[in-house]
Order: structure tokens, then sequence, then C-alpha cells
């Protein structure tokens, strides 16, 4: 019998960076409020009772700061985890993340090691005010030597937080922050698989629908109104957004015929446009429709009463199964 515990993902993440601070001395955590508040959504809550303000602690409000911070603590031979509050206010530590975290090691011809990562809850469904739910994921799968990742699951929050601390590079661990009270069963004996690897969440055999993050919970709903109706969808939670597994992708479309890529971002230069072109040189012959992708529409994210409108749910999904279906 495995040794298991329900827990929703924010705890779950909390209990991983918690193992990895017992583990591993040399990991630090920090960032505004994660210290004695436990952060806006509590994730870091009660780190600094058993920890201390040596290992967990506040940062002033500058996010260029923070992670500068991050990468000369690197350079010394710590494992930063710094969290940005809300994806919206990643932006002033762009150059940071892109011009130097992510350029050191190549730079340096290997000499200098960023395990740092980066906890950045993002996307929509909180009712939040502007810059508190957006999903800027593809700037950084767009950057070489970032490594991306999105958890959609409690057990996998749990594992990929520790496996993300493990990394010698950095990585950019992307939280669904509507998903954060999910509960699920964690397994805390063994991580269910690599970190870069995707998941098969739903067996199907008519249409392949790729996703991850917030948007896995949409696509197991819509399934579940397909199966009503006869069809069977495959899900597939990607997990890591860099590098992208694209041989589960791929054996699941060689199967299914049909592709449907979702997620909450915009799909204009997005990660469903990578996805959409590399499985159409891939899988050419085995396609019997367009790749169809489904995103939030390309608008900057609207106020809290406007949201439902934008964030894909399950009867958008759906009307992307008919449209590929019809072919």
């Amino acid at each position: 019998m495995s040794n298991s515990v329900e827990l929703s993902i924010a705890k779950a993440i909390n209990a991983g960076l918690a193992k990895s601070m017992r583990d591993n001395e040399k990991v630090l955590v920090f960032g505004e409020d994660v210290a004695r508040l436990g952060g806006v959504f509590r994730v870091t809550e009660g780190l600094l009772d058993e920890f201390g303000d040596k290992r967990i602690f506040n940062s002033p409000i500058a996010e260029s700061g923070i992670i500068g911070t991050a990468i000369g603590l690197a350079m010394r031979g710590f494992s930063p985890v710094a969290e940005i509050q809300f994806d919206g206010f990643i932006y002033p530590a762009f150059n940071q993340i892109v011009s130097q975290l992510a350029k050191l090691t190549n730079r340096s011809e290997g000499f200098l090691q960023m395990p740092v990562v980066i906890r950045v809850p993002y996307g929509g469904g909180i009712g939040a005010v502007e810059h508190h739910s957006e999903s800027p994921e593809a700037y950084f799968a767009h950057t070489a030597g970032l490594r991306v990742v999105s958890p959609s699951n409690a057990n996998d929050a749990y594992w990929m937080i520790q496996q993300a601390i493990e990394s010698r590079d950095p990585v950019m661990f992307f939280e669904p922050k509507r998903r954060y009270w999910q509960k699920g069963q964690v397994n805390l004996d063994e991580a269910p698989q690599p970190l870069h690897s995707a998941a098969t969440l739903r067996s199907g055999s008519d249409v392949t629908v790729v996703t991850y993050g917030p948007m896995v919970v949409t696509a197991l709903q819509a399934a579940e109104v397909a199966a009503t109706e006869g069809i069977n969808l495959e899900v597939i939670d990607i997990r890591s957004l860099s590098p992208i597994d694209f041989n589960h992708i791929v054996e699941s479309v060689k199967r299914t015929g049909r592709l449907i890529v979702a997620h909450e971002a915009g799909t204009f230069v997005s990660i469903s446009s990578e996805i959409a072109a590399k499985i159409a040189e891939l899988c050419f012959y085995h396609l019997e429709a367009p790749v169809i992708r489904v995103g939030g529409f390309d608008v900057p994210y609207p106020a809290a009463k406007l949201e439902e409108l934008y964030l894909p749910d399950a009867d958008r999904l759906m009307e992307a199964v008919d449209r590929v279906l019809a072919y």
C-alpha cells in the first residue's frame, strides 16, 4: 500500500517545498510576503516556523531585485526558489530572467550553474483586478536556457516542485491559481514520472485533446460531456511546456487522427501554435482534419465580470470537437 494523503494543490506545493528544504539546506525560499503571511495564496504557510528567517524570507516589492538576488545566490552555490506574487507582476523581472538567468550557464560554458526556480501563480478564474490573471508562459517557453513546467493536480504539484528544485537549470514553475484549492491524492513515496514528460489522463479513440495547467480540469469535463454523445476524447496533460514531450502527443494523434490544443492564453504565437505546427509536420499523413486550437481571445485580459466569457470552457471545447469531427 502506497503512502498517500489527500492535499490541495497549494498544500501539495507547500509539502514539496518543505521536503526539498529538509533534504537540502541550500534551498532558500523568498518573495513578497512569503514568510509570516505565507504568501497571498498561503502556499508557503508554516515554512517560517520550521526553517526560520534565514531559509525563508520576505523581499522588497521589486521583482527585478527578487530575480537578481536569486541569480546571485545561485552563483554562490544556493538553490533559490523565488516567488512572483502574481503572473502580471513578472514583467519588471523579464530582463533578469531572459537576458541573465537563461543565458549565464551558456555564457560561462557551463561553469556557472543556475539552479533557480521561479514560482508564478498564473491564469484567471479568481475574479481578480488587472494584471492578476495573465498567462505569460509562452514568453518563457520561447527563451532558450529556461525550463517551463506547470502541474495540474496535487500529486504532480508535490513532485514537480521537488524535481524543479533538483534541476541544475533554471525552471519557470507556473502554478494554476484557480486550481490551488482542488484536492487530490498525493503519493509520498515515488514520483509518478520525469519532470518533462506528458501524461494521458483519459484514453480515447476519436480526438486527442492536449492541454496543461488550469485547462486540464476543463478538458476532462468536456470529455465527460462528449462521452454522453458517444465521442471518446483522449486527454493529454503535457505538464512541461519547454521542453514538450512531442513523442507522447504523436503516438496519440497517430491513433485518433485528430488534435485539439487548449489553454487559457491567447492562441496567437502561443504554446498551441508550436504544438499545432509540430504535429502537422510529424503526423501529416495521419491527420484526418486540421489541428484546432482553443484559447483565450487575443485581447488584453478583461475585467473580472467578463472573464467567464474570455476563459475557454467545456462548451467552447465541445464546439471545437464538433468542428474537428466534421471533416
